[in-house]
């Protein structure tokens, strides 16, 4: 009787060496099996029931969660380009300002920013400056001979910061709608680094010495 886990020739040999057909060990046999099983789970569990997080989405939650707490940190203090930009990375701040510009800022910028009676605030062009401080300061204060009211005693400045994350995070989607208006970011980038690289005025004023 033929043992069937017994090598069998495949007639093939070359400088003394003859090819088998050999009979793959169970261990091998039983990791290629579990690999087959290991990941048809993980795709499942990952990937289509959404149970697990994966990598990327461990290090978003992560990083979700620093932003929530060092922005807990920052609310007390004064408003700066970097806790504005914080926000942008907390999504339970982004859906209150969507919801604020919803109430108060649609009808003049279009639902989606697009721009009706306002500017559109999606694409790359700016009245009164990108940066964040800039659009902070024009939404608390105003522009009130371009008709912009201020908010900052209707919103207050927690609720006025919560938009300017929304704005901000619609930048650069270019929905249809108004041409654009004022100057593109790059002219308004290249003026603040200008600003910042020139040197400070002396203190005391410039008067000629014993002028």
């Amino acid at each position: 009787m033929n043992d069937a886990r017994a090598d069998v020739p495949l007639g093939h040999e070359y400088d003394g060496i003859q090819e088998y057909d050999n009979r793959l060990p169970n261990w091998w046999l039983f990791t290629l099996y579990g690999s087959i099983v290991f990941s048809v789970g993980y795709w499942l569990f990952y990937h289509t029931f959404g149970i697990g997080h994966t990598q990327d989405e461990g290090l978003a939650r992560e990083e979700r969660i620093a932003a929530e707490a060092q922005l807990q940190r920052e609310m007390g203090k004064e408003v700066t380009e970097e806790s504005l930009l914080l926000m942008t990375k907390v999504p339970t701040q982004l859906e209150a300002g969507a919801k604020l510009y919803q109430q108060k800022c649609a009808q003049c910028h279009g639902a989606q920013g697009g721009g009706e009676i306002g500017p559109n605030l999606t694409d790359d062009h700016w009245l009164h400056g990108n940066a964040p401080l800039q659009i902070y300061s024009t939404v608390m204060n105003g522009v009130v001979d371009k008709g912009m009211q201020a908010w900052k005693d209707q919103l207050g400045p927690v609720r006025v910061r919560q938009v300017v994350a929304h704005l901000m995070s619609i930048q650069g989607t270019n929905v249809a709608g108004k041409a654009p208006q004022g100057r593109p970011s790059a002219e308004w980038e290249a003026e603040r680094r200008a600003r910042e690289a020139a040197p400070a005025a002396p203190a005391g004023g410039g008067g000629a010495p014993g002028g």
